[in-house]
């Protein structure tokens, strides 16, 4: 087995703990150029096809994801024997070791085409024992989030000093992209302190106005939990923690909240009044009380969103966003577990900057981002979409 330098990995060994071997760990910088490798010949192959995702499975050819389709590169099928040999020399020492205990791990990998610098988040997994790999392509610039067709209510977001906000969705639904053009925003305009804790670093931030940390698990701190707890002592205004996947996770970012800081994160959840309920998950049900206080009263806003194909020239996709700010009336029904009444008040929201998929979708066809087969195939409730479409405003039950 073959490292990213090409060298043989060590056995693991009492070494692989010592003071040295941590210090040459951290001078690996997350941009150091480690050569190229034959798998790259694929990689740049989707740069240059301009796709976003890259799928390697045994069997199969390499398949791509350009436009939101996913189309086979022109080439045989990777086999076995072959497989390994691609994807192992990707893998440092650490990431092989977590592959071979957990059967995957996640990383980020550097290649050049013609000279320019392309970033990609690499899953490396096995499925029915073989080696396989998916592949997200990072773009090398941030873009303005003004320019992301994104509702105006999210800037206001970017001007709290404390509180947390969340971009929900499912994987590839734009979370990190929409969380990384706020974050550059606030950097464009305000002097703070801004301290990123990922896995892996997606966005390389170039500072402006800030001060901008980034601070990758695995390579820069062992964990999220000890990553949190030196981010409290580090002087942050702003944390992103990016995904809030288990109880502690989220602990520690409520707890960053609570403390002075607003804090960023993301979560897999289909809308922004499900992720209450997705949040409540990771926590035993005795402690939902507790859970549901502090979500009431740090919470600044969920953004729910999903990517959709665009009929506009030169815009490939479109996001559709539900936004759920944490008005009094929110609150309120987050207190009291009334969570089946959100959809509804965030229907009326749009003083308090809300707005469901509905209202948004419909902003979408009357703005010729998107046509209606698009809209209705992805609209969660079809009836609505076509009423505000024929200028019908639905107006919610009572929910107080």
């Amino acid at each position: 087995m073959s490292s990213k330098s090409g060298k043989t990995p060590a056995a693991p060994s009492n070494m692989s703990h010592t003071a040295e071997a941590v210090a040459a760990r951290l001078r690996e910088s997350l941009l150091q150029d480690k050569g190229e490798l034959e798998v790259d010949k694929i990689f740049k192959a989707l740069v240059k096809l301009e796709g976003s995702d890259l799928h390697m499975k045994v069997g199969q050819p390499p398949m791509v994801r350009v436009a939101g389709t996913l189309r086979p590169l022109n080439r045989p099928p990777v086999e076995a024997e072959e497989m390994v040999d691609l994807l192992l020399p990707m893998m440092d020492e650490r990431n092989l070791q977590i592959f071979e205990e957990e059967g995957g791990a996640d990383f980020s990998h550097t290649i050049h085409v013609d000279n320019v610098r392309w970033r990609f988040r690499v899953n490396m997994l096995k499925s029915l024992g073989n080696i396989g790999l998916v592949a997200r392509r990072i773009n090398n610039f941030i873009p303005d989030f003004r320019g992301l067709f994104l509702p105006e209510s999210i800037e206001q977001l970017c001007h709290y000093d404390q509180g947390m906000v969340l971009l929900a969705g499912v994987t590839g639904s734009g979370k990190s992209t929409t969380i990384g053009s706020m974050l550059n925003y606030i950097n464009s305009i305000y002097r703070k302190h801004i301290l990123t804790l990922e896995d892996p670093i997606e966005f390389i931030f170039s500072e402006d106005k800030s001060l901008i940390n980034q601070r990758e698990v695995g390579q820069d701190v062992k964990d999220f939990e000890i990553g949190m707890k030196h981010a409290v002592r580090e002087d942050p205004d702003i944390i992103l923690v990016g995904e809030l996947r288990d109880e502690e996770t989220f602990m520690t970012a409520i707890h960053a909240a609570e403390t002075g800081h607003l804090v960023f994160g993301t979560i897999h959840a289909s809308s922004a009044s499900t992720t209450i309920g997705r949040i409540l998950d990771l926590f035993p049900e005795e402690m939902h009380n507790a859970i549901r206080s502090a979500i009431a009263f740090n919470m600044k806003g969920i953004v729910a969103q999903k990517l959709l194909k665009s009929i506009r020239p030169n815009v490939p996709r479109v996001p559709t966003c539900e936004v759920m700010t944490f008005s009094p009336m929110i609150r309120k029904l987050v207190l009291e577990g009334e969570d089946q009444k959100l959809p509804d008040a965030i229907r009326i929201g749009a003083e308090d900057g809300m707005q469901d998929f509905t209202m948004s979708l419909k902003g979408l066809i009357d703005d010729e981002l998107i046509d209606r087969p698009t809209a209705f195939a992805v609209a969660p409730n079809k009836e609505a979409l076509k009423m505000a479409l024929k200028g019908i405003d639905v107006k919610a039950p009572g929910i107080l």
